[in-house]
């Protein structure tokens, strides 16, 4: 990636949001681990192998999908057998790379769909995500773990590390990891901290979330219409190192209509949130804040990400290749289907890798071994993004009017999930 630092964050945000309503109303796959993350429950038992290293890696075809992208087929080995997978290269100075989405945070979509409805050329599946509860009565949201960037505005934030779904963070690495595009076009794996305030005349409250799935024990987070319709009840569920402990009974929801409050309740509610509208959940500490607040008070709430890259589009991901080195602490067991994105040294070239698995063609390859091939594909820095049935690699063909599915999905088909990857050609819209 580029070495020089960017010292900036995205910009400040003011009361409002943008986006329509939309549902997480895909159920949960059977046999997964509430993540879609590749991680059976007997991947890492009897399925265990330890590699930390794939074979040679052969390009068995090559395509051009447009200027500055490139799809290649490519076969090599692992603690599986035979490895079969996917890879776009693409030139950022020809192409472009950009967050595909849902129209809303708590909503899913097959990548397919999510690439034809933005005109990208190719795509893959993102981050981890909210797909099954044990808290009863509390809906799954679908919405994803890690940071959203999309057009340089802070779309959502990242759950504290103990709330994520998904395979063990490596050591030194956080939700807060992302990987995405600068504003200086370069492709850069940062971390992405939320920071913003709440005030109302002399009172001020830290703003610890936004549209995300779970809230730190204690903290205040801000809904907007862009979190959908569904129940923003899984936000004080949990606690920041245990996601299945009880859901918080002190719990405060304030509503903020154009900047005045206009309601305050100790009941976390759902729906589809107006234009012009933020909903204010806080638990604990946080709730406590909130019921200070009255009907009538004025109030703005402000945030924004601070790291040291100006993202333009951003996506959370888990890294697994730093300055060219697989990171220390990388699970070597369970190979498994497999997702990653790399950048290169300079940053100027982006890399989208699926891996199939669970199958004779492909036994699939482990956290350690896809850093090792993330190396060798040219990357620099990388992130695991979700795995297993989540899988995904799409592309279009020059003329061809949408989207096929390239790899083997090890569902047998496309798994709805909550965010991915795509190349654009210059002026796609997106």
């Amino acid at each position: 990636m580029a070495r020089k630092q960017v010292a900036a964050a995205a910009a400040v945000v003011a009361v409002g949001f943008g986006g329509i309503p939309a549902r997480a109303d895909v159920p949960p796959p059977p046999g997964g681990d509430g993540a879609g993350s590749g991680e059976r429950a007997d991947a890492a038992g009897a399925r265990a192998r330890v590699s930390a290293e794939v074979g040679d890696v052969r390009f068995t075809s090559s395509e051009k999908l447009a200027s500055g992208a490139t799809f290649r087929r490519f076969e090599t080995s692992g603690a599986g057998g035979r490895v079969a997978g996917d890879l776009v290269g693409v030139d950022l100075r020809r192409a472009g790379v950009g967050l595909l989405r849902p129209p809303v945070v708590a909503a899913r979509r097959t990548v397919s769909a999510m690439a034809d409805a933005q005109h990208a050329v190719a795509g893959v599946n993102g981050d981890f995500f909210n797909i099954s509860e044990t808290h009863s009565g509390v809906p799954p949201t679908g919405s994803s773990s890690g940071p959203e960037v999309d057009g340089g505005r802070p779309l959502k934030g990242a759950v504290p590390d103990g709330q994520r779904f998904g395979p063990p963070l490596p050591p030194g690495t956080s939700a807060e990891d992302v990987i995405g595009v600068g504003a200086d076009r370069r492709g850069h794996m940062a971390r992405l901290r939320l920071t913003g305030t709440v005030r109302s005349g002399k009172t001020s409250i830290a703003l610890r979330g936004l549209n995300q799935y779970a809230l730190p024990v204690g903290g205040v987070g801000a809904f907007g219409p862009a979190w959908g319709e569904v129940s923003r009840q899984r936000a004080v569920c949990g606690t920041d190192k245990v996601r299945n402990d009880p859901c918080s009974t002190n719990t405060a929801e304030v509503t903020v209509r154009r900047g005045v409050v206009t309601g305050v309740s100790g009941t976390v509610g759902g729906g589809a949130i107006p234009s012009g509208t933020t909903v204010l959940v806080g638990r604990e500490k946080g709730a406590e804040a909130l019921r200070r607040l009255k009907p009538g008070d004025r109030v703005r709430v402000s945030y924004r990400f601070t790291g040291p890259v100006r993202f333009r589009f951003a996506v959370g991901g888990f890294p697994i290749l730093r300055n060219g080195r697989p990171l220390d602490g990388l699970s070597a067991t369970g190979p498994a289907p497999r997702t990653a994105a790399g950048v290169s040294r300079d940053g100027r070239r982006f890399y989208l890798v699926v891996v199939d698995g669970r199958s004779e063609q492909s036994g699939g390859v482990t956290v350690a071994e896809l850093a090792s091939l993330l190396d060798k594909a040219g990357a620099d820095d990388a992130v695991n993004l979700d795995g297993g049935g989540s899988s995904t690699f799409v592309a279009r063909s020059p003329g061809e009017p949408s989207v096929t599915v390239r790899n083997a999905p090890s569902d047998g088909s496309e798994r709805a999930v909550a965010n991915g990857i795509g190349v654009f050609t210059p002026g796609a819209r997106r």
